[in-house]
């Protein structure tokens, strides 16, 4: 019986090992909240905004999660950490010159992460993947719109949770143009999603392109093109940017210190 004690811890120490060297004993100290969106047809876009946002066209969606918050410095730095990738450089230690009358902030753990690109985003997404063993990505544009209005829930608000955008948004009127805010501080959405309105531009899966008026089943977006669309205005920007229809599209490659992201995660079937 000793014997085959000794062998079973054996065994066992030789299972943590091979298990640890395949990377999936390693623990997310912090994994993103996510919160699940029934799916639905919703009329997609805005016809009193500016042209990009029309033509309003249906929708239908199927279920998906999204995050409760945007990802947060603390999440981002697990991932470089872990993977030898560098983080960005904080506000502190580097800015633009048109920036210069903004606070200079340092990183705070519970700050949306920024200055990161698109390739950055979706890097991450992967290697949440990898650890968790669930498939993460960016949302599509039109998911996060969904999202956005409330899904099945929605009131039809002007901003992601309200007409007032001071109950849920971060934007330069009360920011001051002086910094990020830590998630979740303001009223959520009807889904109890936060900041999807100000605190950071997200970055979504999509190419930007011109809307069709077409009724669409899952879009993803053009199958080519030169701009990734990100979403939702941030801390710097009037609050027209905060609405639920506001779009933009910047290289995928490029990076500011309002450009952050949420992740999105396939409902296993």
């Amino acid at each position: 019986m000793r014997l085959s004690g000794i062998f079973g811890r054996i065994m066992s120490a030789v299972l943590l090992l091979a298990l640890s060297s395949a990377g999936l004993m390693a623990q997310i100290t912090n994994p993103p909240a996510v919160v699940m969106v029934k799916g639905g047809t919703f009329s997609m876009g805005c016809k009193d905004g500016y042209s990009d946002e029309a033509p309003v066209h249906k929708v239908t969606l199927s279920d998906f999660y999204i995050g409760k918050y945007e990802v947060t410095v603390a999440q981002y730095r697990q991932f470089c950490n872990e993977t030898g990738r560098r983080m960005p450089s904080s506000p502190k230690d580097e800015w633009y010159e048109e920036h210069d009358k903004a606070v200079k902030w340092q990183w705070n753990d519970t700050y949306p992460i920024v200055n990161v690109n698109y390739n950055d985003a979706l890097a991450y997404c992967a290697w949440l993947s990898e650890k968790t063993g669930e498939t993460y990505t960016l949302p599509t544009e039109a998911q996060w719109e969904y999202a956005a209005r409330g899904g099945q829930q929605s009131h039809g608000y002007k901003y992601s949770g309200s007409n007032d955008i001071n109950e849920v948004a971060w934007y330069d009127e009360n920011t001051h143009e002086k910094g990020i805010r830590t998630v979740g501080r303001l009223k959520p959405n009807e889904l109890g999603i936060y900041d999807m309105s100000g605190n950071a531009w997200e970055w979504c899966k999509d190419y930007w392109g011109n809307y069709t008026d077409k009724a669409l089943k899952d879009p993803t977006g053009p199958k080519s093109g030169t701009w990734r669309v990100i979403r939702g205005g941030a801390w710097y920007n009037v609050d027209d940017m905060s609405r639920v229809t506001s779009r933009d599209g910047p290289l995928p490659t490029f990076t500011n210190f309002y450009y952050g992201f949420r992740v999105a995660k396939s409902v296993k079937k």
